[in-house]
């Protein structure tokens, strides 16, 4: 039973998508801040307000609600590229050495394609007898 849920866990398609869940989870923070610290005071300067910290204030001194807060977007750009290399050595470093152990590439450089003179599909392999658009015969590439 456990080994089951480990190969499920182990499959490709699951670890793409949980890093990729997780990379979205940390740009929405990066987001986040960016509309709370940068874009959210300017369109504040419009209306009026009051805020603190390192970056420029656009309307009254001590309005914190026309402040653009750079320090705090700041902090978010780092969060975001230390949560990143987390990710990077905790989760794909593994997982691409436990794939390569079990002989398939993963997170590897694409492989040589060439274009379909039929359909003009651009993403053929290169080693491709026939399109997989359109199933035309493909000329060998030498």
């Amino acid at each position: 039973m456990l080994r089951g849920f480990k190969n499920f866990l182990m499959r490709g398609d699951v670890i793409v998508v949980a890093i990729g869940l997780v990379t979205a989870l940390a740009f929405s923070t990066l987001i986040k801040s960016f509309t709370d610290s940068v874009i959210n005071p300017i369109i504040a300067r419009l209306q009026g307000g009051k805020a603190v910290g390192l970056g420029w204030q656009l309307g009254q001194e001590g309005n914190n609600a026309t402040y653009i807060n750079i320090g705090s977007f700041i902090g978010a750009l780092i969060y975001f590229v230390i949560f990143m290399a987390v990710i990077y050595f905790l989760i794909v470093t593994p997982y691409k050495h436990t794939q390569a152990r079990r002989g398939s590439e993963v997170f590897g450089e694409p492989g040589p394609v060439k274009t379909c003179p039929e359909c003009l599909a651009d993403d053929i392999p290169e080693a491709a007898r026939k399109c997989r658009y359109c199933g035309s015969a493909q000329p060998r590439m030498e």
